[in-house]
């Protein structure tokens, strides 16, 4: 193999999180504006160039990519694409974040296609609210898709919720009943500054701690040292094996030091940091080079060394990124 990926900190890369489309089916208040403009076809990458770069990366050394959008289920011929991918030599999981709603038609084709494991956005167990988080999303088909993905006989299925006060951080022992009731893991993510929503991201800050300690009141939590290839931290529940509890918390507890990982977008930005704007255009190297790889991988290899040390994200309530998360890879 050729040499792993690794940024100028000594970082090794080995994990892409790989954007197929910025579209989604939801709107979610963290992750969009409600009235958003969509980028026009011309401008993102198509299916080969997709498969090529995935080729590219897995190459160098990359051995988990998860599949992300917008919702990457919206995306046309997403299982072929999967299927590709997932048979790529030296790739030791092919991954997918989902907001759950496509999963009763294409939960099972998922995992005959190599989707090993399914990461689940769920962030309120009531209809109305979920509607409110949601702006267009319909629970009971989350439900139905989450039950389709446990039927399916995927390796592990984690539900995702992204905590905010005054809108479903009262709902986190619910959630997490929810998930133990199933045998799922769960995890808590605290909401990130991409883009301009429409209110203070500060307002609504609810940090690791704040659920860790709600969830302690119900539950014995056992922290482990167990580790799914991203940034969470798992905690374990001694008297319900069969599931674990995750936090994300990009504000109260920098997982930077540890970094492994690479976010492409579908119209072929190579986010070195999800907190800063630097990126590579790939695209215009996909197009300008079609049958050479290595102005690629020189482009890869100059750029990661400018991989910036951390993020500096506050919980403050600021914009500091100015692209919105489903323009970031999810």
């Amino acid at each position: 193999m050729a040499n792993a990926l690794q940024d100028g900190f000594g970082r090794t890369i080995d994990y892409l999180r790989l954007s197929v489309t910025d579209r989604c089916d939801f709107r979610c208040v963290y992750c969009m504006a409600e009235d958003m403009r969509f980028l026009p076809r011309q401008q993102i990458l198509g299916l080969e160039e997709l498969y090529r770069l995935a080729r590219l990366f897995v190459g160098r050394g990359v051995k988990k990519i998860r599949l992300t959008g917008g919702e990457p289920l919206v995306r046309r011929d997403i299982l072929g694409l999967c299927e590709r991918i997932a048979a790529l030599p030296g790739l030791r999981e092919l991954v997918m974040t989902t907001n759950g709603a496509q999963l009763v038609r294409l939960a099972r084709p998922l995992a005959e296609a190599g989707v090993k494991r399914l990461n689940i956005s769920l962030d309120s167990l009531d209809p109305a609210r979920f509607r409110a988080i949601t702006r267009t999303g319909e629970l009971a088909r989350v439900f139905d898709g989450i039950e389709a993905a446990r039927a399916a006989g995927f390796e592990r299925i984690k539900l995702n919720t992204v905590v905010m006060q005054g809108r479903n951080a009262d709902e986190v022992l619910e959630l997490v009943d929810y998930a133990v009731a199933r045998g799922l893991d769960i995890s808590f993510i605290e909401e990130m500054p991409l883009g301009e929503v429409g209110r203070s991201r500060g307002e609504a800050f609810c940090s690791s701690d704040e659920v860790r300690a709600r969830i302690a009141s119900r539950y014995a939590l056992l922290d482990c040292a167990e580790q799914s290839g991203g940034p969470a931290r798992y905690v374990r529940l001694p008297a319900h094996p069969g599931s674990r509890i995750g936090f994300i918390s990009p504000h109260s507890h920098n997982f930077c030091a540890s970094c492994n990982r690479l976010r492409l977008t579908v119209e072929g930005r190579l986010l070195l940091c999800l907190g800063h704007e630097q990126s590579l255009d790939l695209r215009a190297l996909l197009r300008r080079h079609p049958g050479d790889d290595r102005p690629l991988l020189d482009a890869i290899d100059r750029a990661l060394l400018h991989k910036p040390q951390q993020h500096d994200f506050s919980a403050g309530g600021e914009v500091q990124v100015l692209r919105f998360m489903n323009a970031s890879g999810g």
